[in-house]
Order: C-alpha cells, then structure tokens, then sequence
C-alpha cells in the first residue's frame, strides 16, 4: 500500500468508525460465539502474496466483528466504562504515525513535555495536592501515563518497597540482604480492593493483608491501626496500604480522612487507587471522599475509563519522584543524553522502557471537550443512574443492598442468590444488555453501570423495561413451585426438596434444570457457582486453620482435614497431640475469615509453616534433623520467625524497624 491508496482506504476506513459508533444501539451488546470460533474462519497460515485491501476489509464483519463486545453501546452496564472519542481516537491517528518511542527526553523531546504538562493540567482540574505538578517550586513529585491502573499498583508497591528497604538498612548495624528484609515486608488493602493489588503482591513477593471493611464497604483507620499492631507483634514491618477510591464491587470508598493521618503517622506509604472514580473530580461536588488525599504518596486513576481517553492511558502521580528514580533507574551508555541531568526521563519512572506517545489523545480530549463539557458528561452519567435507581427501588421484587455512587447501581431479587443469578443469567443470554454479578457480604448483586456517552433516558427505559418483565416472568414461574413443595432460594443457594411434590412442580423444577444445562456461552465468570467464600485469602494465609499436621507432606491427606466452614464456628480444642504448635485460639472465632492474611513470599525455609502453594494445607511440616541443620546454617543472618512465634503468645522477635542485628536461626 502506498500513499495515494493509504490515503483513500484511510477515508473509508473512517467512514466505516463512524457509521460502526452512530448505530451501535443495532448491535448485539455479547457476541454469540463459542471459544475457537474464529479458527474456522481462518486459512492454515498467513499468505504468501500480498491480498487486495478490499477483501482485508471485508473480513471486518465476516471474522472480527461476530467475536466483539460492544463497550461503546449504551446498553454495555458490565465492569466500568471503557470509552472513546473522537478527539481521542485523532490524538492516536497522529501518535501511530509519528511512532516515536519515548523512554527518554533525548528520544523524543516533545513527547516528554507534552505529558508534563498536560497531567499537571489534569492535576489541577481534579483539585490534586500541588505537591504531585512537575512545575510547582515546591513539588518534588509529578505525574506520568502508564499502561494499566494495575501497572501503576505494582510500581507503586515495587517503589514504597524500595523506600522501606533502604530506611531499614540505615537503620540495622550489619548487612542484610533485601530478600530477607522483603520476607518482613508487609502491605494492606480492604478487603474489596481490586485485584490488581494481589497481582502484585504475587509479582514482588510482599504479603499482602486484606483488611475487612465496615457496613458501607469502607476501611476504616481503627482497622488498620489495629492490624499494624498485631503484624508488628509478629515481627512483620508494615510499610504500603493501597487505599481504593471507588471499589469495582460496588463503589465504595475508603475513609482517607481516617486512614491517611495513620499512615502518616506510622511512616506508610499511601497509594490512592481512584480508577473509576478519579474522572468524577472535574466535579468539585464529587470531591467529598479526596478529604486525606494530602497524605497520599501517590495517586492513580483512568482517564480511558470514564473520561472518554480511549485505552490505554492511565494517569500516575508521586509525591517523591526520586522514590520512583531510585526503583527504577537504569544507565547504561547508550541510554544517557547531553541533557540528563536537567531533563526528565520517564523510563525511570515505570517498569518497561518504551513507551508511547499517549499524551496527545489526552491533549485533543482536554482541548476539544474543556472542563465544562467534560463536567456535564460526569454529572449526567450519573443522572442516568440515579432514574435506574429510583425504578428499582419502586419495584417490590427489588431491593438494592448498597448505596448507589456515582454511575453503578447495585440491585438483586429480594427472593434470593439463586433467583438473582437466573436472572442475570437471562438477561445475559437475551444479548441485548450485559451485566455482571458480584458480591456483598452473604448477598448476591448485579451491577448496572452506566457508561457511555451517549445513554439517554430511553436507553434507561428499555433496560429497566426488560430486566423487569424478566424478573415478573421468572418469579411468575417459580410462584407455583414455592407454594406446593415449599422449595426455598436462600443466600447459600441450598433448594430444600419436598418428597411429596406433585408432578406440576417437578415439571417446574426440571425446566430451571434445563436452563442450567443449556448449551449457551455465557459471558460471565464461571467460578461464579462456586461455593461462596468471604474473602479470597482463603486460598493462602498467614495463620494455619485450627487443625495441624505433623508428619511427611506426602503423607498428608488433603481430602480429610477439615474444611473452612466446619471449622470455623467451632470450639476452641487442639486437634493435635504432637509437640508441635497448637491452633491459635482467636483463629476459632466467627470473624475468623476476614482476619486472614495473603501471604506472597517465597518460601523461608526456617520457617516450617508451609506459606503459599496451590493446594493450601495450613499444617505444620516436619523437616529431618539433618536438613534442619543444612537450612538452619544458611539462614544464620536472618531472624525467621518460626511458626511457634505466629500462633503463641511468648516472647515476639525483634521486629526490623527496631534497628536490632538479626539474631542467628
């Protein structure tokens, strides 16, 4: 292809864009394909002589749009939005062209400065602290596009990690090595905290502890404070707590006027993850949960969600930027520039060292909307969820568990788990709108975000219209069945049967059957059945179950210890006989699963609590004399804390952050 049919094609191709997003109402939110469906569509390889553009482009709708959910429709309420526009997509029309890859000022000066200053412009219109502008003389800190809010997570952690490390080893009277000090390390988040913030505690080893959230599904400074003080009494070192503005599951906020003054006090690092929320700050009235947010290290939010900055663009700021240049930095010769010393370069502020030139689509959107329409487009996406809301709630077969923030409504059936998930199961299958479940507490949700642009009251309308009539039908036909055999939809989803059942009722219950088996892709998570579990750290925690083990690993019989649930109302009584450690008591108690700690750190091989595997056992290991004393000579630096230290109440180790030298294992 040469320029004067680029130039033609490209014209069409932009006329295809825009009739694709001016009718995108017509399409089928969720594709009606199976995995592998495209393989058909496919030759065995690429081919050998170039083919004609117009059977490129036709293969558009023939291979790739039968496989494409449709995020830009007004009737896509999964997730949070993921929105374009046109400015944004022109800023990358000009980005793809100029295609410079700028992990240095040297490489490509503008594309350094344009991001300066179009994220203290950004800075500035969400009403951030002034300590996070490039140009500001008091800031030490700036902002930066990344990939991912969950790329940002991770250099987050990667630098508070760096920062605690070099403190410590000030601090301590002999050399340690990082990784025994990094096995100390550990990072907070609520336990409705993204997943992103697990990722990358599994990425750099740190464990990471999930903290339960009060009654509005906020963390609280009370249970952070006491948190760090139970850690430090096992000798662990706190050191980040990742603060979420906005919470994927319902959208609520952290109390940073609470949890800010405790981690300044407690030398935290602070991240604010914003990545939903931060677009409704152009708003000064949305502002209320930012009261704190002048203790925060650093913040991140997407513009490419909710700001309509198509993906990938994902706004970072640091108080500190040395703490991120000292993570990061690299110098090798053939990377250093004349200017280095005075210009930024950003390849030290992020993990990869390329990087795109993302500003511009950021700079179009900014200029071609202004704050004003980009104000309007926040406050009226919230209009639309507000008239949802407001029809749920009149509807008697409805309820809605969680207050409603920002554009996510959170509703379900007040007849059950199992009555609200065949009804997400419905709607789903009907193409026409998708949605996805989630969790609060023992309940059941659906979410309903309103995301694009472009949603009117009657896109609303005709939504509420078909989740209501889907919801009376369903109801309708479960009425007979609930009346004769008494059949009951709990939040555990158990169904109690009838011996006595007449034969209308099976019929009943046999067609809820075959809608289970049906042979339909549905485009929601499939664990989603699954037994329900109160919080993820179940899979991997830092206080064994009250059941112990001692003997060989292969011996160990996975399928007889008890499980979780019949464990944890239990009494408090050791089940162990040996010598080893007994079950702690305060693991016993009903709050037992929200009090578990994720623990991602490689294996410490002077501690004989098995840490982290793919099936848990959450029991002692014996380990023979002679490979105790192999592993014992080799972690003579290190103060391990052994797996009496967690579960008793003796004398605790010397935690890092007292200065004192390790003592000998």
């Amino acid at each position: 292809m040469q320029a004067e049919e680029y130039n033609r094609r490209g014209k069409e191709l932009v006329d295809y864009i825009t009739q694709y997003l001016s009718s995108i109402r017509e399409r089928r939110v969720i594709p009606d394909v199976k995995p592998g469906y495209m393989r058909e569509l496919f030759p065995d390889s690429a081919p050998t002589e170039p083919e004609n553009w117009e059977n490129i482009f036709s293969d558009i709708e023939r291979v790739i749009m039968p496989g494409v959910v449709h995020w830009q429709s007004p009737h896509m309420h999964a997730y949070y939005p993921s929105l374009t526009s046109w400015p944004s997509m022109l800023g990358d029309m000009l980005a793809n062209a100029i295609n410079c890859v700028g992990f240095t000022w040297a490489s490509s000066p503008a594309c350094t400065e344009l991001e300066m200053n179009v994220m203290d412009w950004l800075c500035k219109a969400l009403g951030l602290p002034s300590f996070f502008l490039h140009y500001h003389p008091d800031s030490r800190g700036g902002g930066i596009l990344q990939g991912t809010v969950s790329e940002s997570t991770l250099v987050a952690l990667l630098a508070a990690r760096k920062d605690k490390i070099l403190q410590l080893r000030a601090e301590l009277d002999q050399d340690v090595d990082d990784s025994a000090i990094n096995s100390r390390l550990i990072a907070y988040a609520s336990d409705q905290a993204h997943s992103s913030v697990e990722k990358a505690g599994l990425i750099s080893l740190v464990k990471i502890r999930f903290l339960p959230t009060d009654e509005q599904l906020s963390l609280r400074g009370d249970t952070l404070k006491q948190a760090m003080q139970e850690d430090r009494h096992r000798g662990m070192v706190p050191f980040l707590l990742c603060s979420t503005l906005g919470t994927t599951g319902a959208c609520a906020f952290d109390k940073l006027s609470e949890l800010g003054p405790v981690c300044e006090e407690e030398g935290l690092w602070l991240h604010v993850d914003a990545a939903y929320a931060g677009s409704a700050y152009f708003c000064p009235e949305l502002r209320w949960s930012l009261k704190g947010i002048e203790y925060a290290q650093s913040f991140v939010f997407n513009p490419s969600k909710w700001m309509m900055v198509h993906f990938d663009c994902t706004a970072f700021w640091v108080k500190d930027k040395y703490k991120l240049q000292q993570t990061f930095s690299v110098d090798p010769v053939y990377l250093r520039h004349e200017n280095s010393q005075q210009a930024t370069d950003f390849m030290h502020w992020q993990i990869p060292l390329s990087r795109r030139f993302r500003s511009l689509k950021l700079w179009f959107v900014m200029r071609s909307f202004g704050l004003k329409n980009l104000q309007a487009h926040i406050r009226h996406g919230i209009e639309m969820a507000k008239l949802l809301e407001s029809h749920i709630r009149s509807d008697p077969n409805f309820e809605v568990p969680a207050e409603r923030h920002l554009g996510l409504v959170v509703f379900c059936l007040k007849a059950g788990n199992a009555l609200t998930q065949e009804l997400l199961r419905r709607l789903t299958r009907s193409g026409t709108m998708y949605l996805i479940p989630s969790d609060i507490h023992t309940k059941r949700i659906i979410r309903f975000t309103v995301t694009s642009q472009h949603t009117t009251a009657d896109d609303i309308m005709e939504d509420w219209s078909l989740i209501s009539k889907t919801a009376a039908t369903l109801l309708a036909e479960m009425q007979p069945s609930n009346n004769t055999d008494h059949t009951k939809f709990g939040e555990d989803e158990v169904i109690e049967e009838n011996p006595d059942t007449n034969v209308e009722s099976d019929e009943k219950e046999d067609a809820v059957a075959k809608l289970d088996r049906a042979q339909v892709e549905l485009w929601i998570d499939k664990a989603w059945n699954r037994s329900w579990r109160p919080m993820r750290s179940l899979s991997c925690n830092s206080e064994p179950l009250p059941y112990t083990y001692h003997g060989k690993i292969s011996d160990y019989d996975s399928e007889t210890r008890p499980r979780v649930r019949d464990v944890s109302d239990g009494l408090p009584v050791s089940l162990t006989t040996g010598s080893g450690p007994e079950a702690p008591s305060n693991v016993l108690g009903k709050h037992v699963l929200k009090k578990l700690t994720k623990f991602y750190s490689l294996p410490s091989f002077c501690n004989q609590w098995v840490q982290c595997g793919r099936h848990q056992m959450c029991c002692p290991v014996t380990v023979s004399p002679a490979a105790q004393k192999q592993l014992s000579s080799s972690c003579r630096t290190v103060n391990c804390m052994s797996s009496s230290q967690v579960v008793n109440t003796g004398p605790t180790p010397a935690p890092l952050e007292t200065a004192t030298a390790p003592t000998q294992g």
